[in-house]
């Protein structure tokens, strides 16, 4: 009986993973065993930097915010305890974008969370 190979199988895993590597430099675009390294490891990192995304955003905002309290002499901290505790629910997202777009109201918001302190 004759050796069956799936051809058709094969053909379209490799296909798969050359398309994956569409448009990587040199032999990792081209040649099957390089490129699934590289696909592999690409993968690998975009799930990993889809969860660090969030984090340096929180940074970036956190910093941010930081700064816009402490020109209204507040330190970071300060400006969000008073803000717990005068029960204004603004993340932090919110409060950066107000830093930056609204520098008003956020002074607003700082006079508030000062009389809280």
């Amino acid at each position: 009986m004759p050796r069956a190979t799936n051809n058709v199988a094969s053909r379209k895993r490799r296909k798969r993973i050359l398309k994956l590597a569409k448009g990587y430099r040199g032999a990792r675009g081209s040649l099957i065993r390089s490129a699934s390294e590289a696909v592999d490891r690409a993968l690998k990192y975009a799930y990993r930097d889809r969860r660090v995304k969030k984090r340096e955003f929180r940074s970036l905002w956190i910093a941010r915010v930081n700064a816009a309290a402490r020109i209204n002499n507040l330190s970071y901290s300060r400006l969000i305890m008073g803000l717990r505790k005068a029960h204004v629910i603004l993340d932090r997202k919110i409060l950066a974008d107000l830093a930056v777009n609204d520098p008003q109201v956020f002074s607003g918001i700082a006079a508030l969370a000062k009389q809280h302190v």
